[in-house]
């Protein structure tokens, strides 16, 4: 093995630091990840002619600015470093996502900052990545680029010991290894820049009940039905001035203490760029400590960006892959139609939903004129399913229905 690349006003990361564990080395493969591989509705070659051509466009326009900033970038002396995010998994295996950006030298990976300054993060591609979980080291069975997006380019060194950024920066692997449930460290290693940390969590495989939780406008006020006023809080607003919605965490802690082993995983259509402003979100309300499961902001050929039905479909339905002794309680609101998303999953998987919880938005967040005159909230028509729906405009209206039905449920 070769020791990291020391770059010039960066200290070397050393090797006692990161790989002294004794264990044999983890075993990992690149996932077919929601980042490349196209959903069954979001294959571009299904779509409409006029579609086809818009977001060809669209993508070939994105690539031509990803080139020329990569470009002004290196001339402005920044390099590589990670962007990690948090991972899961059972004892069986672990999901591990990443991404590769450029950075001065001296900026550090998750600070919580202004959504502008994130969303225009430059990526770094084909960056060679060291990884190890608990200071035990991964090694890739497949080295080189994304298995599911690029073409494997030959020419480029092979070493085991990396696992390789695909063309936007992503990284998602899927590792091989029996771990203790419990919060567990994973560390990324660029050339010439310090190892940064992120959290696994890692379940039971046996547990019997995970919950599912969209983000926007369900425990955070981000007004989603109103575009403008949730672009300004995404990308100005100071993320320490976020908002809660109402006595949703008091709600999320009682249903943390029904269900002690139940993992807590949060949904929301914000791009990956965004989620330590997320996660700082989360830590500082008092919210579960969970994985967080978010969509790429950069359009791609093969999947471009989906929709926010299907991007929550396509991560809960990977969540009944991935925990397929697990029966779920989804936790939504009705500003973004979770309502009859949550319905189509559990008609797609019988048995597998407990309990549906909607929040209900007030007329002003609705964004709709209609109801703030009339003072109605943004309810749409219950959909049709045989799982139990509860509605609520905040955690205790939530807390009075739902915590009873499932107290008596697991009696």
């Amino acid at each position: 093995m070769t020791d990291v690349t020391k770059t010039i006003g960066e200290p070397d990361s050393g090797r006692s630091d990161q790989f002294s564990g004794s264990e044999e080395p983890i075993i990992a493969q690149p996932a077919s990840s929601n980042f490349d591989a196209a959903g069954r509705y979001e294959r571009i070659d299904i779509k409409p002619f006029a579609v086809r051509i818009t977001r060809r466009v669209i993508t070939r326009t994105f690539g031509l600015w990803s080139r020329i900033s990569t470009t002004i970038v290196k001339r402005m002396g920044w390099f590589p470093r990670v962007e990690p995010y948090v991972g899961y998994g059972t004892g069986a295996y672990s999901r591990l996502i990443c991404r590769t950006v450029y950075a001065p030298i001296n900026r550090v990976s998750g600070l919580v900052q202004r959504g502008i300054r994130n969303a225009f993060m430059v990526p770094a591609a084909g960056i060679r990545v060291r990884i190890s979980i608990d200071n035990t080291e991964l090694r890739t069975v497949q080295v080189g680029v994304s298995e599911a997006y690029d073409a494997v380019d030959n020419s480029r060194a092979k070493s085991s010991e990396y696992a390789i950024s695909d063309v936007q920066g992503y990284l998602d692997l899927v590792t091989e290894r029996d771990l203790t449930p419990g919060v567990h460290d994973v560390s990324y290693v660029v050339d010439g820049r310090r190892p940064c940390h992120a959290p696994l969590y890692t379940f039971p495989a046996d547990a019997e009940v995970g919950i599912i939780s969209d983000v926007d406008d369900t425990v955070m006020v981000t007004q989603v039905p109103k575009l403008w006023r949730a672009v300004y809080n995404m990308l100005f607003l100071d993320p320490s001035k976020r908002m809660s919605v109402p006595s949703m965490s008091v709600f999320y802690s009682k249903l943390s203490e029904q269900f002690p082993d139940a993992p807590f995983f949060y949904l929301s259509t914000s791009p990956w760029n965004v989620e330590s402003s997320i996660r700082h979100f989360i830590d500082e309300h008092g919210f579960p400590e969970g994985p967080l499961l978010l969509r790429d902001l950069d359009p791609r050929p093969k999947t471009f960006i989906p929709t926010g039905v299907q991007h929550k479909l396509e991560f809960v339905e990977q969540l009944m892959a991935d925990f397929p002794r697990m029966r779920f309680i989804l936790i939504g609101d009705d500003g973004q139609k979770d309502p009859t998303t949550y319905a189509t999953i559990a008609r797609r998987y019988p048995g597998r939903v407990i309990a549906i919880g909607i929040r209900q938005l007030s007329p002003g967040e609705s964004g709709r004129p209609l109801q703030r005159v009339t003072g109605v909230t943004a309810s749409r028509p219950t959909p049709v399913t045989d799982v139990p729906v509860f509605y609520g405009l905040n955690g205790v209206n939530l807390m009075k229905t739902m915590l009873p039905y499932l107290r008596n449920l697991f009696k």
